[in-house]
């Protein structure tokens, strides 16, 4: 006993002389702990999804010690430290025991207390270097009786639990709870917390060796009885890496989250609404789910507020139901359908080509590309023949739409949708040509919210934002995302065109006849919407606005494969109504005022194209009375097209060859075809003949009507086999 009481003495003079260590305060210690996940909060700061940042290690939020089980504690303090309530941070008969047994070379373990440890876990360096000697010992045992004075023993064992290893990437007790066992700390049992304890010693020991290590544990806390079926049950928590682990908080924004979550541990305020995103997610799901028979298994939902440009929600994906899941379709490109009109039409009315009583000829048409013929087609089949640029838009016809675009130009059009945010247009307007005005551009569900969100405030635009108040950096630049959250406010077209084309997008009335007077676009309540569907129906679009709200929604694959029979009536619309009803419920909401500039008159057509109505016109452009053009105005030729080049196969009976002659509309009683000023019989086709043509149409006096110039070359025959 003398010799050991001199062996202390020696360790005592050994820490005498050391220079005094810093050591941090429990609040300073608790400040640096950083989870290795982030959370993303709702504009009120409710959790919405957390994110696993840090790959290296997993450690979730701090446990205070009053959320960590008794039973725990009890498990902990009997495998590490007995006797952790009574000393000052050195266990010295416990340090001078193992160093008797050291000194005869016998094996034992080590002396250290869980404030020692506590002192190892905190010294960052040493613990990465591995240091074992005898001097960071010296030194653990220093901070240890330091830590003892001005450390709480509950701070003590509390910060040791949420800093200490317990297996593999696991560290602090929150992680090791949540991921061996499914529960939070303050629920684990004997059983459990004896495992727990037992992996302190050896984190990464096999399962049978924990088990009999937490078997033995029990044995001293008289829970032997605990023993049965504990190697299965120990074998089952520490294959952790077949089971599903499910964050806290309820995963209901992973894409947004992605992009604004870099930092473990930094939680980061959004402006979503928390019960408006789980409502347009559920709504989503639900509407896709009865859609899944047509091959329709994504979506996305973007909501905004006018005002603010605050994005109120952001579902990216149908989640489950999706093929790729991880896909955002909110910043996802695709072609913009449709919905691309509403910027056509309010560029030709601020620019006074138009009013909305504009009449415009919906009837076959051939444009000559340079590259071919354009013949575009209404969605529906048929033709309405002369209507006004107002059903034109609402009835989302297509070829009044090309026949604008053909007034306006494409290269004008693609800079006025540049000015709106399409930062996705990066080629010229040429390359795009007349189907820029049927939507075959690329654009992603962001950049049409904020365009239509434009148009909701008077053609005034100005950049989204993912958080409240000034963001310290926009959530994502390029792609889908490029021309979003950033650039200076600007006034892409005046409140008059801006208004003009709302009411329009409003009006019941002028979209009956393509979707009727009920359907999922016709609100109680006063709001702007247009549907689009892209070719062959792999996309479907529904976007529109109330005064306060933008609602986009997109219906489609990740995959890009077509839906069978889904169209944006169909497919976006439904779940575009519901969550715009939701978001207008219990609020009343009346019809913007028109602005300065806008007037109304009453008008009428002649011939009756159109019931007489009221009309909105830019001031200075309306009239009471709208004319149509005469019949014959409509017997265009449509094909073949001015420019043709018809090449005959000599290899083809020439009957076969015949050219069919299409007009706009009917031919004129008594009009009839010519062919370099030769008549055709009536109702016959053409048999043409090498050369250069004049193709024209006359009436019964022999007037023309239209003519187009056409060629016809012979190519040389076949040669014969062998």
């Amino acid at each position: 006993m003398d010799r050991l009481k001199r062996r202390l003495a020696l360790l005592a003079a050994l820490l005498a002389p050391l220079p005094a260590l810093a050591v941090p305060g429990f609040a300073e210690v608790r400040a640096a702990y950083q989870p290795s996940e982030a959370t993303l909060l709702a504009r009120d700061g409710r959790p919405l999804h957390s994110l696993r940042i840090d790959m290296q290690v997993r450690r979730l939020a701090w446990t205070p010690l009053a959320d960590i089980s008794p039973a725990l504690l009890r498990a902990v303090i009997a495998a590490e430290d007995k006797r952790f309530m009574e000393h000052a941070g050195v266990d010295w008969l416990a340090a001078g025991s193992a160093a008797w047994s050291n000194l005869r070379g016998q094996r034992t373990r080590g002396a250290s207390t869980l404030t020692m440890q506590l002192a190892g876990l905190i010294d960052d360096d040493g613990q990465r270097r591995g240091q074992r000697s005898i001097f960071a010992k010296i030194g653990q045992s220093t901070v240890a009786l330091r830590l003892e004075r001005s450390w709480s023993k509950g701070r003590i064992v509390e910060a040791y639990l949420n800093l200490v290893p317990f297996r593999g990437e696991l560290q602090g007790v929150a992680a090791m709870s949540r991921t061996l066992f499914g529960k939070w700390p303050h629920g684990l049992d004997d059983r459990e917390s004896a495992i727990a304890a037992a992996l302190l010693r050896a984190p990464n020991a096999a399962p049978e060796v924990v088990a009999r290590r937490a078997c033995a544990l029990l044995g001293e806390l008289q829970r032997g009885d605990q023993c049965r079926g504990l190697e299965a049950f120990t074998f089952q928590a520490l294959n952790y890496q077949l089971r599903d682990l499910r964050p806290a908080a309820p995963q209901l924004a992973p894409h947004l989250a992605r992009k604004l979550l870099a930092e473990p541990g930094r939680d980061r305020r959004s402006s979503l609404d928390a019960d408006l995103q789980a409502f347009a997610a559920q709504s989503l799901r639900r509407h896709l789910t009865a859609l899944s028979r047509q091959n329709a298994e994504d979506g996305a939902v973007i909501v905004v507020d006018n005002a603010s440009g605050e994005i109120l929600a952001w579902v990216g994906s149908s989640g489950e139901l999706s093929g790729a899941a991880e896909v955002d379709g909110a910043t996802a490109l695709r072609q913009a359908g449709s919905t691309l009109k509403p910027f056509l039409y309010a560029q030709a009315f601020g620019q006074r080509q138009l009013t909305p009583a504009s009449l415009i000829e919906d009837a076959p048409l051939s444009l000559d590309t340079g590259n071919g013929l354009y013949t575009p087609q209404n969605y529906a089949p048929g033709y309405r023949g002369w209507v006004s640029a107002r059903q034109a838009l609402a009835g989302s016809l297509n070829v009044p739409a090309v026949q604008t675009l053909v007034r306006l130009g494409a290269d004008a059009f693609h800079r006025r949708l540049r000015d709106f945010g399409f930062a996705s247009l990066q080629e010229d307007g040429d390359w795009y040509g007349y189907s820029l005005a049927l939507g075959s551009a690329d654009v992603s569900l962001l950049m049409l919210a904020n365009a239509y969100r434009t148009l909701a405030n008077a053609g005034r635009w100005t950049p989204l934002r993912a958080e409240p108040g000034k963001p310290a950096r926009p959530p994502c630049q390029d792609g889908g995302c490029a021309g979003v959250f950033a650039g200076r406010p600007r006034t892409v077209d005046g409140p008059a065109a801006a208004f003009l084309v709302a009411d329009i997008l409003a009006d019941r009335a002028a979209r009956a006849a393509t979707f009727g007077l009920e359907s999922w676009l016709a609100t109680p309540y006063w709001a702007a919407v247009k549907t689009g569907t892209s070719k062959d129906m792999r996309d479907n679009w529904c976007v529109g606005f109330s005064p306060r709200y933008t609602v986009a929604v997109w219906v489609g694959n990740a995959s890009g494969s077509p839906m069978h029979d889904v169209s944006g009536i169909s497919g976006a619309a439904p779940v575009w109504r519901e969550v715009m009803d939701r978001l207008q419920r219990g609020t009343r909401v009346a019809a913007p005022q028109p602005p300065a500039g806008v007037v109304g008159a009453a008008i009428r057509f002649e011939p009756a194209v159109e019931p007489a109505r009221r009309e909105w016109f830019l001031q200075g452009t309306e009239q009471p009375v709208v004319r149509a053009a005469q019949q014959t105005a409509l017997a265009r030729i449509v094909y073949p097209a001015d420019g043709t080049v018809i090449a005959l196969d000599p290899d083809i009976p020439p009957a076969r060859q015949r050219i069919p002659l299409r007009l706009s509309g009917p031919l004129p009683r008594g009009g009839h075809w010519r062919v370099d000023d030769r008549r055709l019989p009536a109702g016959s086709d053409w048999l043409p003949q090498p050369g250069r043509h004049r193709l024209s149409v006359h009436d019964a006096r022999g007037g023309q009507i239209d003519s187009v110039g056409v060629e016809v070359r012979a190519m040389r025959g076949k040669r014969p086999a062998g």
